[in-house]
């Protein structure tokens, strides 16, 4: 399958520490588990002691290579069934790539200048997160988190903490990798390879930089959720393990990796 070049010959690194467009990404999962190895993100999920040592990891300089490596491994992952009323998609088939593609969904948010942090960890706590691990004080630390978070991109990118962000301003995080830890009828655990990027205004240059976590999702209910409970449990297995290195789909290395890349579902 062909792809644009210039999609992927954007720079990219692998930062020393995790951008706050991450933690955008990794919404309520942060707040709710309290595992992260970068402080910054610990901060922006409410200041949480680390349960178990990281589900977001990076590498040191990371550049995007010129030539084009097919990956090896690509999955079209389903879609949900329907929308939920926050506006997200819900009602993934009870397989692992359903599975897959429900924590794909939860980790996949977009803050600009008409949707806040707020908005979108809300979103994910509400549509993904398990039922088992809702409740008001999760819910106020996630929201709390957010406005963090909300802060901290304004004052990146030179406004007023409160308003909204300039024009053609946004931070995004898309999965466009996995590689699957364990998987069964009931629960399913994957490390996830997300995109980044975080621009300023319509005139800034985009900075992109990419991370790794560890999510799981349970069968409940006739739908998949996100758990942190499993998710440090998963943690917890690959704990001693090698890192999936951290390579974008066209580089040899994603492939000598093992990741999947992630395809558009028809």
């Amino acid at each position: 399958m062909s792809r644009t070049r210039t999609t992927w010959n954007t720079k990219g690194m692998w930062a020393a520490g995790v951008t706050l467009a991450a933690v955008v990404g990794l919404t309520g999962y942060l707040a709710l588990s309290g595992s992260s190895d970068d402080s910054r993100a610990d901060a922006a999920a409410g200041g949480a002691t680390p349960a178990v040592s990281g589900p977001v990891s990076t590498a040191p300089t990371y550049q995007v290579p010129d030539d084009w490596t097919e990956p090896q491994r690509w999955a079209a992952l389903p879609r949900g069934q329907r929308t939920d009323k926050y506006g997200s998609q819900v009602g993934f088939p009870h397989t692992t790539t359903g599975a897959v593609a429900m924590l794909v969904a939860a980790q996949s948010t977009a803050v600009d200048e008409q949707k806040s942090a707020v908005d979108e960890h809300l979103r994910v706590y509400h549509s993904y997160i398990s039922a088992d691990e809702q409740s008001d004080s999760t819910a106020e630390r996630v929201e709390l988190g957010a406005m963090k978070t909300d802060k901290s991109l304004a004052r990146d990118m030179g406004v007023k903490p409160g308003g909204p962000l300039p024009a053609g301003a946004y931070a995004r995080t898309n999965v466009v990798g996995f590689k699957l830890i364990k998987e069964s009828s009931g629960e399913v655990s994957a490390w996830l390879l997300s995109r980044v990027a975080q621009k300023n205004g319509e005139t800034a240059k985009e900075t992109v930089t990419y991370t790794r976590s560890v999510v799981a999702g349970l069968w409940e209910n006739g739908d998949w959720k996100m758990s942190a409970k499993a998710s440090v449990a998963a943690q917890r297995q690959v704990q001693g393990q090698p890192k999936p290195a951290g390579a974008a789909p066209g580089d040899a290395a994603f492939n000598e990796a093992g990741w999947t890349a992630i395809r558009e579902a028809s």
